[in-house]
């Protein structure tokens, strides 16, 4: 049985507070990271192999060393603590049982990074999660985790300032979470520069997820090596996956990558829920491709896998499907939340999400015509790849997915808005079955 990286302290009482979270190693990778020089701090994250767990996937170590060393600005890290995906729900617990983990993450990052000022913008929906965090932030600072000289550092000043958002689903993409630190229309900008380089109040930032931030101790604690032998060879170490639907147990699980996808589900949540069949799985948050029964329970769950399927790993969100879940309004589900979350910035976008929205509500109410499939999936490559952001792309790919696996269930319904009534017959589909 896998050791637990990332929530291995969930379960002990009182670990919100410094007290418990320092009596169980809290902040005991401060030491070691402080004998080191920042360099070697960021190229032993990058020998661990850690990827960004926000959605993208890409090297933690790497991202660091695109920030310019010699440069005569400030620097700043961005904590993306929005968590705005649909399905998504693990750094909420993060934030709430193990918030001391994100703060010495964070002073990690931040000094192997040359920063002095991190964000941390989190959700503004989450208000449990906020007391805790705030509460660890100025139990840190007291302690001196934090301030003008970092315990053990000898001169290293970091401050922490947590920041609400206004719950746009945009403002987790990182250039629209920058724009709305600095009080502006959260909107995403074009790349490059990338943030990096020019990030927020126009100097280079880091933007990592909570999660990638939470596993940066126990890398310093264990060493590089010990967190690279876990998973696969370019999927390295655990992630937290939140897994909802039609199971016995929904919940937040961690699981090193490779193993099978399935039996990792059924293992955690007792399979489907009242015994019923499995009709298919999207495995990456509500903008990842959906995955049938056969591929879900055929395919190695890690981030080559997953995309070699067709999908993506994506914010780690599974959602199970069973036999009595329409397609077709799950797909209605997922298309009403981007078209009312497009930022409106691109036509593509702005435009797309909207049409392909009011397309499969036509379908979904039996008034669906026999084009409105193809017409759908023409929409589609006029929206991916056309956008500052990948909003566009988040609505398309998922909605080309559902069609082409499951274009029966579509053609069930426009049948049934087409047909005489006596010669109504969905094909074994039931048309009124729930959605996600």
């Amino acid at each position: 049985m896998l050791n637990k990286i990332i929530s291995s302290r969930f379960d002990v009482p009182g670990n919100h507070t410094l007290a418990t979270y320092a009596a169980n190693g809290g902040y005991s990778s401060l030491p070691k990271v402080f004998a080191m020089k920042p360099d070697e701090v960021t190229e032993e994250v990058k020998k661990s192999g850690l990827r960004g767990r926000g959605g993208a996937g890409f090297p933690t170590g790497m991202k660091w060393s695109f920030v310019p060393k010699n440069i005569d600005k400030p620097r700043y890290l961005c904590v993306n603590a929005d968590e705005g995906e649909p399905g998504t729900f693990k750094d909420r617990l993060i934030l709430e049982f193990d918030p001391h983990a994100l703060v010495e993450g964070i002073i990690v990052c931040c000094y192997a990074v040359g920063i002095h000022t991190a964000f941390i913008y989190i959700r503004g929906e989450y208000d449990a999660q906020i007391a805790r965090l705030s509460a660890a932030v100025k139990e840190a600072y007291h302690a001196g985790y934090l301030g003008k000289n970092v315990k053990g550092s000898n001169g290293f000043a970091l401050d922490v300032v947590v920041h609400r958002g206004a719950g746009a689903y945009i403002c987790g993409e990182e250039t629209g979470l920058i724009e709305s630190l600095e009080g502006k229309k959260g909107q995403p900008r074009p790349k490059p520069p990338f943030p990096a380089v020019v990030g927020v109040f126009g100097c280079p930032t880091v933007v990592n997820n909570v999660e990638t931030l939470s596993a940066l101790p126990w890398i310093i604690n264990n060493g590089a090596d010990a967190y690279a032998a876990i998973g696969t060879e370019k999927s390295k170490g655990t992630m937290l996956f939140s897994i909802s639907g039609m199971v016995e147990r929904p919940g937040v699980y961690e699981s090193e990558f490779g193993v099978n996808l399935w039996e990792f589900i059924e293992r955690s949540t007792g399979g489907i829920k009242g015994g019923k069949k499995l009709k298919a799985v999207i495995p990456g948050g509500s903008s990842s491709a959906i995955l049938t029964a056969d591929e879900a329970r055929n395919v190695k769950l890690d981030y080559e896998s997953i995309a070699a399927a067709g999908s993506m790993v994506g914010s780690g969100a599974i959602m199970v499907l069973d036999e009595d879940t329409s397609v077709v309004k799950a797909l209605e589900v997922v298309l009403r939340f981007y078209a009312h979350e497009s930022c409106g910035q691109c036509p593509p976008c702005r435009e797309g999400t909207y049409w392909l929205y009011e397309i499969v509500h036509r379908i979904r109410e039996g008034k669906g015509r026999p084009e409105d499939i193809d017409l759908m999936l023409s929409i589609c490559p006029d929206m991916s790849g056309r956008t500052v952001c990948v909003l566009a792309d988040s609505a398309a790919g998922p909605t080309a997915s559902y069609i082409k696996k499951f274009r029966h269930e579509f053609e069930a319904y426009i049948q049934r808005a087409n047909a005489p009534e006596r010669q109504l017959h969905p094909g074994g589909v039931n048309l009124e079955s729930r959605a996600l």
